[in-house]
């Protein structure tokens, strides 16, 4: 097939499609009708000689060969998109619109006091918002410019998409001051010995950490099992249990919780965090600012920059 044999137009329906899987909710953000829409993905149809989407009660779902054209496809409105947008000065005090980027709870606690205050100070028109990089299709999101970036160890995001390593991080002990372990020595036997408070975070990278810990053969007496990090902080402080936190995270709550982080006596490798862009938006002014502050608050060292 030559450029010649299809509409941009007809792309941009079919991406529509990949995104809300409504022919609808399709010809609502296209401003079209329904037939037009449903003539639209007929002439598509004979044109790639497949379905492209099949109707059931869930919606229109893709078949596999719409899956296949699916990122080249969004990778190419993407970019185009870029090229006619492109601004030949970027100027962040003056852009308004919404920034939604993907991380855990623990990226809440870690990375959005210094974030926030920096886009109040250098670009007050932009609202910040957050999603769960488990609670979303975060690839498909991300590919349908709904999520702008995320952070964290996703190995989920691999093809069509950039990354670049922020820093690594160990696994530290949290507990609080005045626990019966806070003294300098804290060996393998003290974390045997101590009721733990253990965080299932399945989906982002950090629920392998327990999966380590039972290979390695040590065996924990677990009082409190929670799905997030969120009141890790305030268990802490109030009970005589200990957790394995990431040691940013462990910085984060310390002063606040009045805690006191130490070493983990279990070998445990550590771990990357990255950020992730799409790269539709990787050529894009404000994308390209909004990635270079997150690298000035956080990044350690030079990240490899690679499309995934």
């Amino acid at each position: 097939m030559e450029l010649t044999d299809i509409d941009l137009n007809q792309l941009v329906l079919f991406q529509q499609l990949m995104v809300e899987r409504r022919v609808s909710r399709v010809a609502e953000n296209l401003g079209l009708t329904q037939p037009a829409v449903s003539n639209t993905l007929a002439k598509l149809r004979r044109q790639f000689g497949d379905d492209l989407f099949v109707r059931t009660p869930q919606g229109m779902v893709p078949t596999p060969f719409a899956e296949q054209l699916a990122e080249p496809i969004g990778y190419a409105l993407g970019m185009i998109h870029s090229g006619l947008n492109q601004a030949s000065r970027f100027e962040a005090a003056s852009v308004q619109r919404d920034i939604t980027i993907g991380m855990t709870d623990i990226g809440e606690i870690v990375f959005l006091p210094s974030l926030l205050e920096r886009l109040r100070q250098q670009a007050p028109g932009l609202s910040l918002h957050t999603v769960r990089t488990t609670a979303t299709n975060l690839r498909e999101d991300m590919e349908a410019g709904k999520v702008d970036l995320a952070i964290g160890p996703l190995p989920q995001l691999k093809a069509g998409f950039f990354q670049r390593r922020l820093f690594r991080q160990r696994y530290v002990c949290l507990f609080r001051q005045g626990h019966a372990l806070d003294r300098k020595r804290f060996t393998l036997a003290d974390f045997k010995a101590a009721e733990h408070l253990v965080i299932v975070s399945a989906g982002t990278g950090h629920g392998k950490v327990d999966e380590l810990i039972r290979r390695a053969g040590v065996a924990r007496s677990v009082r409190l099992t929670v799905p997030h990090y969120v009141g890790v902080g305030h268990i802490l402080q109030r009970t005589e249990m200990l957790a394995t936190v990431t040691e940013r995270l462990a910085h984060s709550l310390k002063e606040p919780f009045g805690l006191t982080l130490r070493p983990h006596p279990v070998e445990l490798p550590e771990i990357a965090i990255n950020l992730f862009w799409h790269a539709k938006v990787h050529r894009s002014p404000l994308h390209q600012w909004l990635r270079g502050q997150v690298f000035d608050l956080f990044g350690e060292g030079k990240g490899a920059l690679a499309p995934g």
